[in-house]
C-alpha cells in the first residue's frame, strides 16, 4: 500500500511552510529516521525525518515550493513488496486537486452580501479578508479598503482582489515595500506600484519566511502595543573589572564571558526583583511569570531571531555564556528547534558592538518589555560629586504601557542599573 507523506507541523504556530529542498529522490529506499527534506518555517530551516520504511514512489511537491499547507500530501512511499510504479499516478493527482478546492470556497456569483462588506474605512474597522486575499493584494499593490467582499459577511476573497485592478493604490508605502517580491512574470508589472522607478538599477529578491514573519510581527507590535521608552546611563567600570577577573579564573575551562552574558544575567535578576514587569498582556487577563526567560536578539543571514536563555536569573554566568554561544551558532545556521526560540518573558537587544550609542527597540509580542543596550564609551561623568572619566552605556527599556506602568518600568531600569554598577549583587 502507498503511504502518504504529509507536510508536518514543525512548530505549534506553523500553518504553512516552504519545502526548501528534497534530500531523497523517487526510487530511493528510506527507513525510519532518514532525513527526507529541509522545510523552512517562519523562523528556521528544519530537517524532516521519515517515520515509515519503504521506497519513495512519487514526489508531489517540488523543491522551493512556498506556502505548502500543513497536512498537504507532499510525497508517496510504497511499503515493502509493493510495485513502486503501480499506483503513484492516481494518488499523485489527488493532492493537486485539493489545492484549487481551497480557492473556490467563496463563489463569485453570491453577490448579495456585497452591501454588508465591512472593510476598513475612516472608522478604522478591521478588514475582513482571507489570508490568500491579503497576500495577493500585497503582491499586486491593491488597497483592500477599496475592495468589496463577496464572501460570507462581506469577507474579501481571492476573486474579489483579482477582479479589482482599478483600485491599485499609489500611496501605501507599507504595502508597496513588499510589492516587488512577486516572482511571476505576468504579475511583475502589476506588482510594481506607480511610484516604482524602473529606470533605477535594481534587483528584486523574494522574501524568506523568516523575513515575512519579522515584518508581520513588528508591524503588529507597533500598531497594537502602546510603547513607553525609559533610558538610563550606566557606569560599566565595575562590571568590566569583574568580567576580567572572572575570565582569568575561567581561562583554564576555555570559557570567555562577554559583557552581553553579564547583562543577560542582570536583566533576569532585575525582572525577578520587579515582577510587575515580567508580564504579558492578554486583553482581559494578565500573565505574571514566576521566572525570567530572556530572549536574546541574534542577527542571522535570513533575519533577526531570538533564542532563549531559560531561567537566566538562576544560571551561572558561565552557563549563560556557553548556552548563548551554542544557540547563536545554530541560529546563524538556521538549525534552532522551535522550543529554543518560541516563548520567553522579556527580550534583550545589544547594538553596542556596532557603535550604536542609544536606540529604542520594538517589543517582541506577546512579551511586555525589551531592553535595548547601547555601546559602552568613555564619557565625562560625575563620580562622588566630582567630574571624572568613566565608561558609560545607555540602556533603554521599551514597555507595553497596557500592562506596565511607567513607575514600574522605571523601577526595573533602576534595579538593572544598580546590578550592573554593583555586579557582585547579581552573582550572590
Amino acid at each position: 500500500m502507498l503511504i502518504e507523506l504529509r507536510m508536518p507541523a514543525l512548530s505549534p504556530t506553523m500553518e504553512e511552510g516552504t519545502l526548501a529542498k528534497w534530500l531523497v529522490k523517487q526510487g530511493d529506499e528510506v527507513k525510519s529516521g532518514d532525513l527526507l527534506a529541509e522545510i523552512e518555517t517562519d523562523k528556521a530551516t528544519m530537517e524532516f525525518e521519515a517515520v515509515d520504511e519503504g521506497t519513495i514512489s512519487a514526489i508531489l511537491v517540488p523543491p522551493g515550493t512556498e506556502g505548502v499547507k500543513v497536512g498537504t500530501v507532499i510525497a508517496l512511499i510504497s511499503a515493502e513488496g509493493d510495485d513502486v510504479n503501480a499506483k503513484p499516478a492516481p494518488k499523485a493527482e489527488a493532492p493537486k486537486a485539493e489545492a484549487p478546492k481551497a480557492e473556490p470556497a467563496p463563489p463569485p456569483p453570491v453577490q448579495t452580501p456585497a452591501p454588508q462588506a465591512h472593510v476598513t474605512e475612516a472608522s478604522g474597522d478591521r478588514i475582513i479578508a482571507s489570508p490568500l486575499a491579503r497576500r495577493l493584494a500585497a503582491t499586486l499593490g491593491i488597497d483592500l479598503s477599496k475592495v468589496k467582499g463577496t464572501g460570507p459577511n462581506g469577507r474579501i476573497v481571492k476573486a474579489d482582489v483579482e477582479g479589482a485592478p482599478q483600485v491599485a493604490t499609489a500611496s501605501a508605502p507599507a504595502s508597496a515595500a513588499v510589492a516587488p517580491a512577486s516572482q511571476a512574470p505576468a504579475a511583475q508589472a502589476a506588482a510594481k506600484p506607480v511610484w516604482f522607478d524602473d529606470s533605477i538599477p535594481h534587483e528584486i529578491e523574494k522574501l524568506s519566511n523568516i523575513r515575512k514573519t519579522i515584518a508581520r510581527r513588528l508591524t503588529e507590535a507597533k500598531q497594537t502595543i502602546p510603547h513607553i521608552y525609559l533610558t538610563v546611563d550606566i557606569r560599566l567600570d565595575a562590571l568590566l573589572k569583574l568580567r576580567a577577573e572572572l575570565n582569568a579564573g575561567l581561562e583554564s575551562r576555555g570559557i570567555k564571558l562577554s559583557v552581553n552574558d553579564l547583562l543577560i544575567k542582570a536583566l533576569a535578576v532585575a525582572l525577578e526583583q520587579t515582577p510587575k514587569c515580567n508580564v504579558t498582556f492578554l486583553g482581559n487577563e494578565m500573565v505574571s511569570y514566576k521566572r525570567a526567560d530572556i530572549s536574546v536578539a541574534v542577527s542571522t543571514p535570513s533575519g533577526l531571531i531570538t533564542p532563549i536563555i531559560r531561567d537566566a536569573a538562576n544560571l551561572s554566568v558561565s552557563r549563560i555564556s556557553n548556552e548563548m554561544k551554542e544557540l547563536a551558532a545554530r541560529a546563524k545556521e538556521g538549525k534552532l528547534q522551535p522550543h529554543e526560540y518560541q516563548g520567553g518573558t522579556a527580550s534583550l537587544s545589544n547594538m553596542g558592538m556596532y557603535g550604536i550609542k542609544q536606540f529604542e527597540a520594538v517589543i517582541n509580542p506577546p512579551q511586555g518589555m525589551i531592553l535595548a543596550i547601547g555601546a559602552g564609551e568613555k564619557r565625562p561623568f560625575v563620580v562622588d560629586d566630582a567630574l571624572a572619566i568613566a565608561t558609560v552605556m545607555s540602556a533603554t527599556g521599551s514597555f507595553d504601557h497596557r500592562a506596565i506602568d511607567g513607575s514600574d518600568g522605571a523601577q526595573l531600569m533602576q534595579v538593572f542599573k544598580d546590578l550592573v554598577e554593583k555586579p557582585m549583587g547579581m552573582l550572590a
